[in-house]
């Protein structure tokens, strides 16, 4: 794949699509903490790993019909935050479950007013990467097979299991099933166990996982069934290619 740059990525919190109001991201950082375990007899650190973490840093522009009216409460709640590189089907995409940890504000004297917002990890699964499951925004009027994902090759299978993040923008019907589905030849695909959404009623935001020894197949997508009219989403999937711990 070649090098590319950030045009075109977008950013997501919780029930809110807010790329159009993001100057930059600052910061997206996440793995293990580290503790210097080395002992006299080495002559190099030694380290070992220990609690995920992970965050996202972005400079917000103040939108007071959009980002602002989602970012000003500083909700105390975890909120799930999505920074996706570029608006593809397969792209990177990298999800955290966060808190909001701030909303400050800079006005400049050349008259611009922008704030500094950070979300930091909070729920013991620190930053996570994956595969945009839909391309932006994906909307669906009637149930929908979407777009598949493949993994290439190299990961035809594995059995480490894996996690998800929907965002959930705007719901008109009685409800909607998000799921996912994996295949091992792209054509024939079945549901993953547990790899379901709760069901979606309006706009929403949730992180699923499902067990770190189950099965996985090369291509991945995300369908839609249920009784509705227009449901307004993105599902970011993280397959986990080693085992969990």
């Amino acid at each position: 794949m070649a090098k590319q740059g950030g045009m075109g990525d977008h950013f997501y919190v919780a029930s809110n699509a807010l790329g159009g109001d993001v100057g930059s991201l600052t910061n997206v950082h996440g793995g293990p903490n580290l503790q210097d375990v080395t002992d006299i007899t080495q002559s190099a650190f030694s380290r070992i790993g220990l609690l995920r973490d992970g965050g996202l840093t972005g400079a917000i522009w103040f939108n007071p019909t959009r980002a602002h009216l989602a970012l000003r409460t500083l909700p105390t709640s975890d909120q799930i935050a999505t920074y996706g590189v570029g608006q593809a089907v397969g792209n990177p995409a990298v999800s955290c479950v966060a808190k909001q940890i701030n909303y400050d504000g800079t006005r400049g004297q050349d008259g611009s007013l922008t704030f500094a917002v950070e979300w930091q990890a909070s729920a013991g699964t620190g930053l996570e990467w994956g595969f945009q499951a839909t391309a932006g925004i994906r909307t669906d009027t009637t149930a929908t097979n979407g777009a598949s994902i493949d993994r290439t090759a190299t990961y035809a299978s594995t059995a480490f299991g894996l996690s998800a993040y929907l965002h959930v923008f705007a719901f008109t019907g009685t409800s909607v099933t998000i799921k996912i589905q994996d295949s091992a030849d792209n054509s024939s695909f079945a549901d993953v166990a547990g790899a379901a959404f709760t069901l979606v009623t309006g706009a929403t935001s949730e992180r699923i996982t499902i067990g770190t020894t189950a099965t996985v197949r090369r291509y991945l997508r995300v369908i839609t069934t249920g009784t509705f009219s227009n449901v307004q989403f993105v599902v970011n999937i993280v397959p986990y290619e080693v085992a969990q711990t």
